[in-house]
């Protein structure tokens, strides 16, 4: 592969930033000690947010944006990788602080990487990315919880969305019944297709919650906070959980100790940047075993990788379903 590569860079203004797509070179990329060719990536909200430079989400600059990425080992000086691997990489602070997945190549450390298990290739990992592998890390906490198919339905909040999607997907093949959330009831079919039961308006968990409302819930996946969690805490079956894993309404969390105490619900938050890789690595491999890789075009589209630009401002307004795959041009 050349030395010269394309690459989106984000650089820092006086009035705040810029992003152009580039073409750079091997002395570009950051440290790390293995070299990814990198075949597939992602559009996340996160990504959205650090290409329009509409919050401090890049820190380091000049930096290429992309929280995700998959693709083949070019070079390695990490024991556990060799050239040709392939590899899936989420979190640990690319596409923040270290050069990510907007790339044709990227640098990175050894220890952020894991090796896509059998069954996923790099374009079907990209297809999940971090926000189905985000999705199988609060399932497989609501199961770690106790809770199972036969205790109730599952609440997903914010269902058209990447997590979400998944999350509906996931449980579905799990046997669990599910119940979704959507701001957008044109996407009632799609949601259906993916294997919820119902499906309600979001509009219906907006409002101050109460302290208690009757018990509905034996488990929920939130990616929304603020009222919505609040409302759905106060609605989960004595002992039951909520795996808690975005903010996409509000970072606030009105709410009282009411569910807590006098119902025995826990409330798990779900970290999916700096987890361990041995959570990292179950996680994958139950995607790889539980999720319906069938469903993968319905939960997915291709992405041009000179669209991304637009496609950021498109996701920050909410225009955006199910997960976006941005091939990375050969």
């Amino acid at each position: 592969m050349s030395n010269q590569f394309q690459a989106y860079q984000i650089n820092k203004t006086e009035t705040g930033q810029t992003c152009e797509l580039k073409q750079l070179d091997d002395a570009d990329l950051m440290d790390g000690d293995v070299t990814v060719k990198v075949e597939y990536s992602t559009l996340n909200y996160k990504d959205g947010l650090a290409l329009t430079g509409k919050s401090g989400v890049v820190r380091t600059f000049p930096l290429t944006p992309g929280v995700d990425l998959a693709g083949t080992v070019l070079s390695s000086e990490h024991g556990n990788f060799s050239v040709g691997d392939q590899v899936v990489l989420n979190g640990f602070g690319v596409g923040e602080v270290h050069s990510g997945g907007y790339a044709q190549k990227a640098r990175v450390k050894g220890d952020w990487l894991v090796q896509l298990p059998d069954g996923l290739d790099t374009r079907q990992a990209m297809a999940i990315g971090t926000a189905g592998y985000t999705a199988m890390l609060c399932v497989i906490a609501l199961e770690n919880h106790g809770i199972r198919p036969g205790d109730g339905d599952v609440l997903v909040t914010g269902a058209s969305g990447g997590v979400g999607s998944v999350a509906v997907a996931i449980l579905n093949k799990l046997g669990y019944r599910v119940v979704a959330t959507t701001g957008r009831m044109e996407e009632k079919d799609y949601l259906n297709r993916l294997g919820a039961a119902d499906v309600l308006k979001r509009s219906e968990f907006a409002a101050k919650a109460r302290p208690l409302y009757k018990e509905r819930w034996a488990g929920s996946i939130d990616v929304a906070g603020g009222n919505t969690l609040a409302n759905v805490l106060s609605q989960v079956k004595y002992g039951g959980a909520v795996a808690a894993c975005g903010l996409a309404e509000s970072i606030e969390l009105p709410t009282s100790v009411a569910p807590f105490i006098l119902r025995g619900i826990t409330l798990y938050g779900i970290d999916s940047v700096m987890v361990s890789l041995d959570k990292r690595g179950q996680a994958w491999g139950r995607l790889a075993q539980d999720l319906d890789l069938k469903l993968l075009d319905e939960l997915s589209f291709d992405l041009d990788f000179a669209d991304l630009p637009q496609a950021a401002e498109d996701i920050l307004a909410g225009k955006i379903r199910g997960r976006a795959i941005v091939k990375i041009p050969d």
